[in-house]
């Protein structure tokens, strides 16, 4: 048995030029600035234009995490993409980024666990690092949430944005450093609240499913709240409970970026004041498996290596879970 412990080493990302603003919604559909930041708390989003698709924006993530770290294509043995809107049903996404960046000794596979895909993912990698096999897996956490929003939904099209992060995971540099422990969990229930119907082997795409707009998300919001203050707060208090963590001991609280109102609420739920927690929806607003590492990424040079974070995140699934880790280096 291994006693390898796995950690990040490493964050690029990419967010797309284009900002999609509140008062350009509000041209769209009827909504207002006033309404989206009341409810949400997004002021804007960035959106993938062209004939591009998630692999694009993964790839030009992967490109500023090598360049950060010195990592060349060839020590690559895994990759890890965590998306839902990949670029087509097959191959998968990791595949298409790896030919892109010009990895070939790597396996590649996608997880789809929505907006919970990085922390699902993460886990995935870190177990390739903790086999004691694999020195360096690359994680990818990438959505074009554009891609499947309906614009004339006033309801669920401020809520997404696209990006793509690239998390290096490797062996931790000490014992005092990496992933310590995890909690997550699932409920099929949530499958009729958060969906997206056609496009899959139930029903394929036909001049039906796309005339009844059945390839777009489908969000019960009130539903989806209440579940994901419960779950993530549960976990993530959980989480703190069984590793002696408190309020003042936790460095950073890193939530999923999918409702300013939903993040107040578990952070209040874990007796984590507001400085600590990381916040980013106001510009880029809910990139599904992005948000959380892009805050890792936005915070980088603020985190120390050391410092105890807690990540928690709630998807479709429904999909939950939280990850406590102790940071790895100094920025």
């Amino acid at each position: 048995m291994s006693n390898v412990r796995a950690a990040i080493t490493g964050i690029g990302a990419y967010v797309p030029e284009y900002v999609l603003t509140n008062e350009e919604l509000s041209r769209m559909v009827d909504t207002s600035d006033e309404w989206i930041m009341q409810r949400i708390g997004i002021k804007e989003r960035r959106i993938l234009k062209g004939l591009k698709g998630t692999s694009d924006m993964a790839t030009e993530a992967v490109k500023e995490l090598f360049k950060k770290t010195g990592v060349k294509p060839k020590e690559i043995e895994v990759i890890v993409c965590a998306t839902i809107t990949p670029d087509m049903v097959f191959p998968n996404t990791a595949c298409l980024v790896a030919d892109n960046m010009g990895i070939k000794n790597a396996f590649c596979l996608d997880v789809s666990a929505a907006c919970s895909g990085f922390l699902y993912a993460l886990q995935v990698a870190a177990g390739f690092i903790e086999s004691g096999r694999h020195k360096k897996v690359l994680l990818v956490a990438a959505d074009k949430m554009s891609s499947i929003t309906d614009y004339s939904d006033r309801t669920t099209c401020p809520l997404f944005g696209d990006a793509a992060t690239a998390v290096l995971i490797e062996p931790a540099p000490d014992d005092n450093t990496g992933i310590i422990d995890y909690l997550f969990g699932s409920d099929g229930e949530g499958r009729k609240y958060l969906y997206l119907k056609a496009g899959g082997s139930l029903y394929p795409a036909s001049h039906e499913t796309v005339d009844a707009g059945w390839h777009y998300l489908h969000q019960e919001g009130q539903a989806v709240f209440k579940w994901a203050v419960s779950s993530m707060a549960d976990t993530a208090v959980e989480l703190m409970k069984r590793n002696h963590l408190t309020g003042e001991t936790l460095h950073w609280f890193v939530p999923h970026q999918a409702n300013l109102r939903i993040i107040d609420a578990v952070a209040k739920r874990m007796e984590v004041s507001r400085e600590k927690v990381m916040i980013n929806i106001q510009k880029y607003g809910n990139t599904t498996a992005a948000t959380v590492p892009l805050c890792l990424w936005e915070w980088e040079k603020k985190m120390k290596k050391g410092d105890n974070v807690i990540l928690a995140a709630f998807g479709g699934g429904f999909t939950w879970g939280a990850t406590y880790l102790r940071w790895a280096y100094n920025a």
